[in-house]
This record gives structure tokens, sequence and C-alpha cells, in this order.
């Protein structure tokens, strides 16, 4: 039997944590080709981006494998350097104007395109083979769970505040953390609260950072949530004033699980930032979060996680596997075979369904790919719920 009285614990990273910094960078590159490559009339199904970012004091190195417009490297350092100063980095040791930035990208593998590339009756294939996870649950109104929604909020506030203006004692590195408890499986409060916040003003104390971070965190729980009990750590070592990649090295794809669902569900291993939507590690990942949250949203289950699995080169997922937790009102095999027919999950089929031939990752590089807003760009369309009515005919 599920517990239903325990702890669960999440965290979250700032966009100007070192891993988010190569995150964002990478995540530009792909707009970049996306952009460029709509001014000239490219197909977006023949772009290929694969790029990997390094980050540490003062230095940026981007390597990967791209194919598609004739994008220079001045034009991938400008657009390095553009992202760097949005998040805010203008500190000695890591500086927008001042970074030595690197550009080592190379044409895709021959190899890899051929098994990729439609080709006569031969549909575009997976761009890897691998295991990609989607979830969703009811813990809060993003159908997310909650220790990592609350994690993304408090940062996302901080940071509204920071890039407005009011914090103006607060640099860009930040990381969050919360323990929930729970009782009768359900989410009631805060036990702890974990912030350690990067500050520019050099002398100033873990107290006065504790005054700044404290109503953020506030704002961002549920009414309730924090009590007399609550243990606080607000810069618990104390100074953080060297922050970003001149603290720590920085690279893409560190944080999957902060960019998922906090360690509630499962993940496949791939990281998001990066990669062109050919590649299943991050379409796949969508395409089972969109399905999973329409699941959920239609009436069909509390909690849903949803398994896709692939093979390179091969258009059709190998497997599918739905599991509902003991939540479920439906037959999870019946729903298996109903998510087949509603959305193709071949690589050109979730491209075209969820509109992913678009410049709009660079958006997720911070604060999770999950349970965010679509926009009106196209940004974050997994997460809308316009599957659950058809979903909810399949079983009336």
């Amino acid at each position: 039997m599920t517990r239903q009285s325990y702890l669960f614990t999440s965290e979250s990273v700032s966009e100007g944590h070192p891993d988010k910094v190569c995150d964002r960078i990478s995540d530009e590159i792909v707009d970049l080709f996306f952009r460029e490559g709509a001014k000239v009339g490219l197909d977006p199904y023949q772009i290929r981006v694969a790029c990997e970012t390094l980050a540490t004091t003062n230095r940026v190195v981007i390597a990967g494998e791209v194919r598609g417009s004739d994008i220079s490297k001045e034009q991938i350092i400008h657009t390095a350097r553009q992202a760097i100063r949005d998040i805010g980095y203008e500190q000695q040791g890591f500086h927008w104007q001042n970074a030595d930035i690197e550009v080592l990208l190379h044409a895709q593998s021959a190899d890899i395109a051929k098994g990729v590339d439609a080709d006569g009756n031969k549909d575009e294939g997976a761009g890897d083979q691998g295991i990609m996870f989607g979830y969703a649950c009811r813990e809060t109104p993003e159908l997310m769970p909650a220790p990592i929604h609350y994690a993304h909020k408090i940062l996302r506030l901080v940071s509204e505040a920071r890039r407005s203006g009011i914090e103006k004692h607060l640099g860009p590195d930040a990381k969050s953390q919360v323990t929930i408890r729970y009782e009768g499986g359900r989410p009631v409060g805060a036990t702890q609260i974990v912030v350690s916040h990067q500050h520019v003003t050099e002398d100033l104390t873990s107290e006065q950072v504790r005054a700044i971070i404290r109503p953020y965190v506030e704002t961002a729980l549920p009414e309730g949530w924090i009590s007399k009990d609550t243990i606080w750590h607000i810069n618990p070592t104390g100074k953080f004033y060297i922050g970003g990649p001149d603290g720590d090295c920085g690279l893409t794809g560190r944080k999957i699980i902060v960019d998922t669902y906090g360690g509630a569900a499962p993940h496949g291993g791939g990281a998001f930032s990066g990669k062109d939507p050919t590649k299943v590690d991050r379409s796949a990942a969508y395409a089972a979060r969109y399905l999973a949250k329409n699941v959920v949203a239609a009436g069909l289950a509390d909690s849903c996680t949803l398994q896709l699995s692939y093979a390179i080169g091969v258009a059709q997922p190998l497997s599918i596997y739905a599991d509902l937790h003991g939540s479920g009102h439906v037959d999870a095999a019946k729903l298996e075979s109903v998510l087949m027919q509603v959305m193709s999950l071949s690589p050109r089929g979730i491209r075209e369904h969820l509109s992913l031939n678009r410049p709009i990752y660079a958006r997720t590089s911070a604060y999770g790919h999950f349970g965010r807003t679509p926009d009106a760009e196209g940004g974050f369309s997994w997460e809308k719920t316009d599957l659950a009515d058809t979903l909810k005919r399949y079983f009336s």
C-alpha cells in the first residue's frame, strides 16, 4: 500500500546557476537556428542542433553538431553574450562582455542524419534510442508535484524582483529546496525551507539575506503551509558573493530532475536543453507530459505516469506504458491504446501536434519545462489540456 504520511523534498535552481547558464546558451542556439532558418525559408524539418555548453571563470565553450542555416561563429558568440547579459552577469569573474567564448560546433554525423531523415516512404526517425517519462498529478492547479512547483515559484518570484530592480543586493545565482509534509497522501505544509542566494553587496549577512528572501517564500507557498515549526536555512554557509560559473563550473544538462518533476516521477536520463525536437529525449518527454496531463485533466486518474521508448532511426515508439498509481477510473491497458490513437507519437507527429518547429526553447531553460503556462508564441504547448474532452469521449 502506498504511504499516506511522509516528507518529500525537491530543489530548484535559478537562471543564474552555472548549469542553467549553460542550458540557456544551448537553448538560445537552438532558437537561433530556427529563427535564421525561417528568414531564408529553410524547411524546419531539416534543422538539427545538438549543442552542449561549458562555462567557468570568464570562459564559455560551445560544442556539438548542427545542420541548417549558415550561421557564423560571430552570430553564435553574440547570442551567447546576450544570454549571459540577460541573466545578469557583469561580475569580475564572469562578465557578458569579457568572457572568452569558443565555438566548436560542426556538421551532424552523416550516419545519424541518414537514420533520422525522412526518405521516400520512410518517415522521420527518432534521433536516438531511449526511454522518456511524463507525469501529472492533482497536487497543484498546474497538475505538478507540490515540492518542485513551490521550489520553482520561490526563485521565480525573487528573480522577478531582482530583474525589476527591487532587490538590488541580490545576484543571479540561487538555489531553493522545499520539504513538504504529506498527510492522507496530500501535501499540507512545509517543514524545511532552504534558499541559498548570491548577493552582490559583499558584506551582506545571512540575517540580512533572510530578511530579503523570507517574504517571497511566504508569498510563494499556500496560506498556512509555513508554521512556527518550519525550519529555515537561508544562506546556511554564510557569505555567497562569488556566484555563477566563476564560483562553480557549469555544464548543459546537469539539472534534469530540476527540469522535470523534482524526483516525484521517473526520468529517462536524457537532458532537454540544446536539442532540436528530432531528439526524442526532449520532444517525447514533452509528449509524455502532455498526454499524462490530459489524462488527469480529463478525470481519468488523479495521477499518471507514462513511459515511451524509441530506437534511433525508427519512427514509431517501441512501447507505451501507463501507471495510474491506483488512482485510475479506467483500464490502463485500454488507456495506452487510446493514447496511441489520439496523438501520433512519431517524432514528426509530436513536432506537428505540439508545433515544436519554432524558436521557443530558451524560455524553458530555467524554472522547469513543465507546469508552465502556454504562451502566445507557442511556448509550452505541451502544457495545454486540449485533449481532455477527446479522452473523456473514449471512456464515456
